[in-house]
């Protein structure tokens, strides 16, 4: 399948790749896997999405929307490291995290937003195994984070 077409034909357009917030790469390769560093929903170099999520459903949705932008910014990492997405064989595993309150145990309907994006551009090859968890705090503020890995052909 050509992934590129997809997103053109979804009307979805990749950020550039976000750079590094500290001493780590956004991607290594080892073999057939490629490692996508945890990933912030940032656009245009700042922080998109910021502080707690709680059950709010208008919260819920913002979360919804962050774990979208950090998708997006992941696909653009891939892009960046295989010089195409069609190189894609399948999103392997997806690791979310959301900035929750004390009490959020709705992390998996956050993570869904990334989760959907994926599966939308990568058709069944987009569906992946997944930890969806809330924790106390993420860096820069930020709402959501994911981090992923990729089997990709050669």
């Amino acid at each position: 399948m050509d992934y590129e077409t997809e997103l053109t034909r979804s009307g979805i357009t990749l950020p550039p790749p976000p750079a590094a917030v500290a001493a780590y790469v956004p991607f290594v390769r080892s073999g057939k896997l490629l490692f996508l560093s945890g990933t912030l929903p940032v656009a245009d170099g700042q922080v998109a999405y910021k502080g707690k999520i709680n059950a709010d459903p208008a919260r819920i949705a913002e979360g919804q929307a962050a774990a979208r932008l950090c998708a997006l910014n992941t696909l653009a990492n891939i892009k960046a490291a295989l010089g195409t997405l069609n190189k894609v064989v399948r999103v392997v595993s997806l690791t979310g995290f959301v900035n929750g309150e004390d009490d959020f145990a709705e992390s998996p309907r956050v993570i869904n937003g990334a989760s959907e994006l994926f599966v939308k551009v990568f058709g069944d090859a987009g569906k992946h195994s997944r930890a969806a968890v809330s924790v106390n705090g993420l860096p820069l503020n930020a709402s959501v984070e994911i981090a992923a890995i990729v089997e990709v052909s050669d």
